[in-house]
């Protein structure tokens, strides 16, 4: 097996073990918050898994252009879509990183999303 084609089992592997691990904790319904994160944007769903339906979203790419950094532009992403939940009386979630560590653009934007008013 090359070595590209066992990164990307690895990284398939951590994807599944994040997100079963949150499905087998979530027993109360509460709502799923999904990153994926590209070289130039990073794009975020709130995600209802009973019922398989996505409630809301946003990405990078809907912002203005200058809107700063790639860090700030997540954060900026994670406060719109927390407000975008808030409107939809969200208040507790879930936060399934997939993949990424939880350093850098993903956790600015799990901060914007808790400076929203969402908490998990």
């Amino acid at each position: 097996m090359s070595t590209q084609k066992k990164a990307q089992a690895r990284t398939q592997r951590r994807t599944y073990r994040v997100r079963n691990h949150l499905k087998k904790v979530n027993r109360s319904g509460k709502a799923r918050v999904t990153v994926f994160r590209s070289n130039s944007n990073i794009y975020a769903q709130v995600v209802d898994d009973s019922k398989h339906h996505t409630l809301a979203s946003f990405s990078s790419r809907q912002l203005e252009k200058d809107a700063g950094d790639k860090t700030a532009q997540a954060k900026s992403v994670g406060i719109a879509l927390g407000k975008l939940a808030v409107e939809q009386d969200i208040k507790e979630i879930y936060f399934d990183r997939g993949s990424y560590l939880y350093h850098g653009r993903v956790k600015a934007l799990a901060d914007g999303l808790r400076e929203s008013g969402l908490q998990f």
